[in-house]
Order: structure tokens, then C-alpha cells, then sequence
């Protein structure tokens, strides 16, 4: 991989990555919702389910057209976001406020959305990068073995490693002791099933994006002599 090559959308990738991450585990994942849905009947999932999903296809995209090394890079700047918005978070709470009538409620509420933001940041980042780790790996290491062929093989396989420890990391660290465990268990499993099947369903989308990227960045990279470690910055 050439260090100081430079691309044309990899920047807006991260930057995308970074956004879809940050907003759907601070906004959506501290709520549980309820749906009653043809043949499955009443299904109890978090809030961000149709939103996670969406950082796996860019990890996807990134190890598939740029490399494991240059998706690692994203996954740190993911990771930095996720401190900064915890400790904004624990500083915009413990503030004290303004004395009215307003501000005394708009503080409970505040409270209740991100009081609890520690552990769903914590959850986030060890879960995230646990997770998104597992499932380049095993994209980079597919596409050796397959020789760059099924791809649809490759984002699915990867995906249900990733998702799984991603989900399972994520629900146990940042909700045991605080959503009763009957509901715990209905969600982590909900949201494994739903967030598997829907990046499935989006292949012909991450389909249409690889080929895309490809092409206009001239790029299809093969970790064949790639450094794993998390640790090792370099792209």
C-alpha cells in the first residue's frame, strides 16, 4: 500500500463512518422499541437498528477497495469521536443550571437521554472496536482466499462474525442492570438477526459502491503482507 497516495472519497467515508457511528449509538441505542410486524408478530429491537448497520457496509467498503490498514485508521478515528463525545456529554450534564422553571425540567430530561452515556459510550467503543476488527479481519482475509471473487460471500461472512461480538459486547456492557433481563436477551438477539439480514439485503448496494470506488480510485487492495494488529497505525 502506498503511504502517501491520496483518494478522492476515502476522506467523505470516514467522515461518514464517523457520523453514522456517533449518531446512532448516542440518539438511538439508549432506547428499546416496539414493533408488531407481519408473521413475526410484536419484536422488541433498539432504536438504531436500521442505522448501525450502516458503519459495517463502510467497513466493508473501506478493507474491500482501500485495505485493512486504511479501514483501521477509520475505526481509530471513530474511536477518538466516541471519547470526545463522552466526556462532552459528562460535562453538558454535570453543569449546573440555569435557575428557572425551564431549565430545572430541561435537566431531567437531559439526564435521562445521556446520564447514562458512560456505559453506552464504553459499550460503544469496546464493542465497536472489538467488533470492527473481527470483521475486516476476516473480509481481508476471504478475499485472499477467494481471490477477490464472492463478494456477497465475503461482506456476509465478515458481517456475522463482526456482528456478533460487536452486538453481544456492546448490550452486556452497556445495559445489564438497567433493562430487565428478559428484555436484555430479546434485544441482543433481535438486533443480531435484523442487523445481519439487513446488510444482507444491502449487497447490491455495497455491490454497486465497491465497484464504484474501484474504479474512479483505481484502487482494489489485498492485504497479502498487511500488519493485523489494532495497534499498527501505519495504512
Amino acid at each position: 500500500m502506498t503511504a502517501n497516495r491520496s483518494f478522492k472519497y476515502y476522506d467523505f467515508i470516514m467522515a461518514a463512518f464517523v457520523c453514522v457511528l456517533l449518531c446512532s449509538n448516542l440518539i438511538g441505542a439508549a432506547k428499546a422499541a416496539t414493533l408488531d410486524l407481519p408473521l413475526l408478530g410484536t419484536v422488541t429491537f433498539g432504536a438504531d437498528l436500521m442505522f448501525f448497520p450502516l458503519s459495517y457496509i463502510f467497513g466493508d467498503i473501506l478493507t474491500e477497495v482501500y485495505g485493512y490498514g486504511r479501514d483501521r485508521r477509520v475505526v481509530w478515528a471513530c474511536f477518538g469521536a466516541l471519547i470526545f463525545a463522552a466526556f462532552m456529554a459528562y460535562v453538558v450534564v454535570n453543569l449546573p443550571p440555569a435557575k428557572n422553571e425551564f431549565m430545572a425540567v430541561y435537566q431531567t430530561q437531559i439526564e435521562g437521554v445521556f446520564g447514562n452515556t458512560w456505559r453506552i459510550v464504553a459499550g460503544s467503543m469496546i464493542a465497536f472496536w472489538c467488533g470492527s476488527f473481527a470483521n475486516s479481519f476476516v473480509m481481508a482475509k476471504m478475499k485472499i482466499v477467494t481471490q477477490g471473487r464472492y463478494l456477497w460471500a465475503r461482506t456476509i461472512g465478515s458481517t456475522i462474525v463482526g456482528q456478533f461480538v460487536d452486538t453481544s459486547l456492546f448490550f452486556v456492557i452497556a445495559f445489564w442492570g438497567i433493562w430487565p433481563q428478559e428484555q436484555l436477551i430479546a434485544v441482543t438477539i433481535t438486533q443480531y438477526l435484523f442487523k445481519t439480514s439487513w446488510e444482507a439485503l444491502m449487497t447490491p448496494i455495497t455491490y454497486r459502491a465497491v465497484s464504484f470506488l474501484k474504479r474512479v480510485e483505481g484502487e482494489d487492495y489485498y492485504d497479502r503482507d498487511t500488519n493485523f494488529s489494532p495497534f499498527h497505525l501505519k495504512a
